[in-house]
């Protein structure tokens, strides 16, 4: 039978809460009530499987002395962190299939952050008075699913019935598939692959050679939220390998693009020991909106309309050296096998002979420094979107991935 913890504030939402455990059990699902409420809750609420107060001890919290310090925004920090280890211990050990909550702005931040910490594939729906607005704060880089409540979350009426009535029928749904898909079995090793326009044929091509090989290959668009969603399914455990072809978001990482994926981008995988291949796919280039949205310190760059919403702007000789680095860095710290491929005729499909984006001596600076720091490193004759170079990456992950098996 299918597990779902409810999380949600029982000292102000009792009555809902109540409501949605009997529907869920009605969809023939076991339920664990998780209370990440603050106040002492009303005579007439359920009783929580998980209280309050284990919530505030599992993040090394008292709840009797939050309630006494008074401040609102350190207790919803707190019940959120701990709400965290309590559903993630959860899923560690195989209790849990799904998460639910219905919430204001307060209990969505906890509810959001708990589910945030459970790996992607795990269902997740958060029902919201917030899901109307700026919802980036809450999803993050996570497979969370939000569902406007349309009326506040104050009492069951003729609306919040059938909202949350869909939401209950919804996570029970995805609950019992997910049971299901976890007890059956995982299927096909996994790999990400990361692709940008510029690196698409390359990428093509290694897909459909790793896919001749077995693997399901997932491939991330490298606009930030892509590249950060890269970072959590290693971290989470749910990949084998990573064909990294396409590092441009630490390009604007480094020079203030606007599709950086942040400062860990390129780490998750190696701290978790997953190998990897990586390239330096369109680190030719720092991306930015229309043109006149590009800052004026950079208006002496070299600069490409890639089309009416997109900018593109070619990374210095100076800027590829600290890429470089960075790259082999990154790839050098890595707990498990991860080497660089550096295509010696371009890194994008921009950055060939005659081409807009052409800098040899630039793209020689990024080789040096990755050479430089001693990573294992393929110097390869051919342009990153030439078959043969994919082609190489994607036998190689294989090999990294069974290292008792060639390549077929």
């Amino acid at each position: 039978m299918a597990t779902v913890a409810l999380v949600g504030t029982l000292d102000t939402k009792g009555t809902e809460y109540a409501w949605l455990r009997e529907r869920l059990r009605e969809h023939g699902c076991e339920v664990v009530l998780v209370d990440v409420g603050v106040l002492e809750p009303p005579g007439d609420a359920p009783d929580a499987d998980v209280p309050a107060d284990i919530v505030a001890r599992a993040a090394g919290h008292d709840l009797a002395a939050l309630r006494a310090a008074g401040d609102r925004g350190a207790a919803v920090a707190a019940m959120a962190e701990g709400a965290a280890e309590v559903v993630g211990e959860m899923h560690r050990t195989g209790v849990l299939h799904a998460v639910l909550a219905a919430a204001g702005s307060g209990g969505s931040s906890i509810a959001a952050q708990a589910m945030r910490a459970l790996p992607i594939g795990v269902p997740k729906l958060l029902v919201s008075t917030m899901a109307g607005g700026d919802v980036a704060p809450y999803v993050d880089s996570s497979d969370l699913t939000l569902m406007y409540s349309v009326v506040d979350i104050a009492g069951i009426n003729s609306v919040s019935r059938r909202v949350l009535g869909n939401a209950v029928a919804a996570v029970a749904g995805m609950a019992a598939a997910y049971e299901k898909e976890t007890t059956d079995g995982a299927g096909r090793k996994v790999v990400a692959a990361t692709m940008f326009g510029v690196t698409t044929p390359a990428v093509d091509a290694a897909r459909a050679r790793l896919t001749a090989l077995g693997y399901e290959v997932l491939v991330f668009h490298a606009t930030g939220a892509g590249g950060r969603a890269v970072e959590k399914l290693a971290a989470d455990g749910l990949l084998d390998g990573v064909l990294d072809l396409t590092t441009t978001e630490l390009a604007d990482e480094l020079v203030g693009g606007v599709l950086s994926a942040g400062p860990d981008r390129l780490t998750a995988a190696g701290a978790a020991g997953v190998p990897q291949v990586i390239a330096p796919g369109a680190l030719d280039m720092v991306n930015f909106g229309p043109e006149a949205t590009v800052p004026a310190r950079f208006a002496d760059r070299r600069l490409l309309l890639h089309n009416p919403t997109v900018t593109l702007m070619r990374t210095t000789r100076d800027e590829m050296r600290v890429l470089g680095t960075e790259l082999g860095r990154k790839a050098g710290e890595a707990a498990g096998p991860a080497e660089v491929f550096w295509p010696l005729r371009g890194v994008s499909a921009v950055d060939v002979a005659g081409g807009p984006f052409e800098d040899a001596a630039a793209d020689a600076a990024g080789l040096a420094a990755v050479r430089a720091t001693g990573v294992r490193l393929h110097e390869i004759d051919a342009h990153i979107n030439d078959p043969a170079f994919a082609v190489a990456m994607a036998d190689r992950l294989h090999a990294l991935i069974t290292p008792t098996g060639d390549p077929a």
